[in-house]
Order: C-alpha cells, then structure tokens, then sequence
C-alpha cells in the first residue's frame, strides 16, 4: 500500500467520494462522449488541474496527487479520470512547465475552470514513433513563424480549443501551441476509435504562430518534449491502473454474487486464482508507476526515461490482462454491448497504443540498459 499524506489522503477520499455520488450513475453511458457536467463539477470543487500554478487557478500540488485524482475517480467513471489525465498530465503540463508567461496567461486558466480543453498533437500519417520523420514544420519569414503540415490521431479535437503541436524547427524538432480557429487551419477528417473516443486529422497551412506561443526548440527542445511526453506516459500509467482496478472491483462483486453448483462462484479455486493474478499484476504496475512519480519529485519534477517505460509498459500490458479476466468471470454478461466490462475491454486496448506503444517502450528500456545497465538499489 502507498503511504500518503494527511492532504493526499484527503484529496482522495473528497474525489472517491465525489465521484461515487455524482458521477456513478452515468459512468459507463458517455461512449466516449464528453462527461462536461461532471468536468463542471470538478471545475467547481477546485479539482481540475491539481497540479497546476494557483496563479493560474489550479490547486499548487504535484503530478502525484494529479496522478492520484485520476485513479480516484477512473475507479468508477473511467471517462471523466481520462479526461483528468488529459487536461493535467499531457499538453496543459507541456503548457506549464515551458510555455511563456503570456502563453501561460492566455491557456491554464480556462483549462482549470474548465471552460477550455488542450489537444496533444503529435502524429502524422507517416510519422508515429518515429518523430525524426516528422514532415509538419516551422519556417520563419521576416521575423514571423508559420506553421504547416499535417497531423492525424489527435483526440479530443471536437471539444479542443488549441493543441500542443510537435513540429520541425530550422534548429530542430520543439513543440509550439496552435488555436483551431487559427487561419489556415483545415480540419479533415474525424474517426471514431473503438471506445467510441473521436481522433482527428487536419492540416496547417502556413498558420501564423506568435513568437510567445513556442514552447520549445533548439538543442534542448528535443530533451524538453520528451520530458513532457514521460510526464504522459506515467498519466497514461495511471489511468491505465484506474480501469484495471474498476474491472478487479467488478469482477470481485460479481464473484460473490454469482452462484453456480449451490456456492457463490469466486470459492471455486479457479475465479480465486484469478483475482489473485488481477490483484498481483495491478498492485505492480501501481507500485512501479507511484516510484516512477515520487523519484522525478526528487529529480525536480523530471520523470526519468527508464522509470516512465517500465511503468507505462507494465501498466499497458497489465490492463489488458485484468479487463479481460474480469470480462471472463462475468461469462457472457459481460461480453454483451452496453456491459461495463464490455467497454472497460474496448477502452483498455488503447493503452498499449497511446503515448508509446508496448514495442518503443521496450526500445526505450533496452537502450537504457546497454548504456548504463540496471541501476542498483544500494
């Protein structure tokens, strides 16, 4: 079990508590809809960017207790925690930790009022994990940065008002914020994904970018969005475990209602072991993912490469296995559409695919390993 603060402790209990009351009943009916009344709510109670700037109204804690809010409330309604993970740990925290002060101004208050969302766009049709060959560029003329290219898989466009976008600088690849009412901005196409979450392409055509706007270049802007993007991954992490321990919960209650052969079906050795093997492998991609958070707390706020895959790729893998035993014990319930399991199954799949599929983040901790081996704990 972690060991948390008085202040943690109560920042989950008040969300646990807030979301079995308000958001319980609709849970499992958004089909990847926006649950904007319970964002509302969450806005209201000061719940919203956690982790951001009180300057910018948000509540001055760390990615941890952001990373708690979202297991919190993903325990029962998985939609709204994706949601949270979104807006705290992905392009409003890129927005944070290098955008300008004007950038800053302009963005992190709407998004902890809840009144905007902020898309991150990274992908192209020919680039996904291989961002060196990422064609969408900036170019300067005269003193003025403009923006063209084209991303596709972007989620969450429809409710956004702007996106983080990664982008080709003349000195290297950074990261700038883009509006989505900006001239020259050309949305394409929408696809529905297997949750029912909308994803996006559009293309930018020399789309004029206020010097301001840049988060990052140059030789260290490569090193920045990455930082970013490891931030992301213990978010994806996180919400990950969420939906995991949603199904463990589903499937415990069901076990001890079921009864099949004159006895409740979780005494039979077989429903044991399984809750047994849900409970061992979340309790490991939770401990690795809370690790994970706690050291970057320690290295200031920067998670580490190693640390973000292990747990991203436990969590991917770990998610898949526990939706899908809990799918089993449910028997053909649970297969049926409109079943929370049913959905649960569909919405943990993306996982080993957003940010950093299961195959780059064993890349990502092979490369470690053979420059620097596995670090010691003594």
């Amino acid at each position: 079990m972690l060991t948390l603060s008085d202040e943690q402790r109560m920042v989950v209990s008040a969300l646990s508590d807030l979301a079995e009351q308000e958001f319980a009943e609709k849970a499992f009916e958004w089909d990847g809809d926006l649950p904007e009344e319970n964002i509302d709510l969450l806005a209201e109670q000061g719940f919203l960017g956690i982790n951001i700037d009180p300057e910018y109204g948000g509540g001055g804690m760390t990615e941890f207790e952001a990373m708690l809010s979202v297991e919190a409330v993903g325990r029962v309604c998985p939609d709204t925690a994706e949601y949270l993970y979104n807006q705290q740990m992905v392009a409003p925290r890129a927005i944070e930790m290098f955008g300008t002060d004007a950038v800053k101004e302009r963005y992190l208050p709407a998004v902890t009022a809840g009144e905007k969302s902020i898309a991150i766009a990274i992908s192209e049709p020919e680039s996904g994990s291989d961002v060196g060959s990422m064609r969408t560029t900036v170019e300067e003329d005269d003193g003025d940065l403009y923006l063209s290219g084209e991303k596709i898989w972007v989620s969450h466009v429809p409710h956004a008002d702007a996106a983080v976008v990664w982008a080709q600088f003349d000195d290297g690849l950074g990261s700038l914020v883009m509006d989505f009412d900006a001239a020259g901005v050309e949305i394409s196409e929408h696809y529905t994904n297997m949750h029912g979450g909308t994803q996006t392409q559009f293309y930018m055509e020399n789309v004029p970018i206020p010097e301001e706007y840049v988060l990052t270049r140059g030789k260290e802007g490569f090193v920045n969005v990455l930082k970013a993007l490891n931030w992301e991954r213990l978010g994806s992490s996180t919400l990950a475990n969420a939906l995991a321990g949603c199904a463990l919960e589903k499937a415990l209650d069901y076990a001890q209602q079921r009864e099949q052969f004159g006895q409740p079906i979780g005494d039979f050795q077989g429903i044991e072991w399984k809750l047994a093997d849900m409970a061992q492998r979340l309790e490991a991609s939770r401990a690795l993912t809370y690790r994970a958070a706690v050291n970057a707390h320690e290295q200031g706020r920067v998670p580490d490469r190693l640390d973000a895959s292990l747990a991203k790729l436990t969590s991917s893998e770990m998610v898949e296995y526990v939706v899908s035993e809990a799918l089993q014990i449910h028997g053909a319930n649970g297969y049926q559409q409109g079943h929370p399991l049913e959905y649960l199954y569909r919405m943990a799949r993306g996982r080993r695919l957003a940010a950093g599929t299961d195959e780059i983040q064993r890349n990502q901790i092979a490369a470690v390993l053979k420059k620097d081996g596995l670090p010691s704990l003594f």
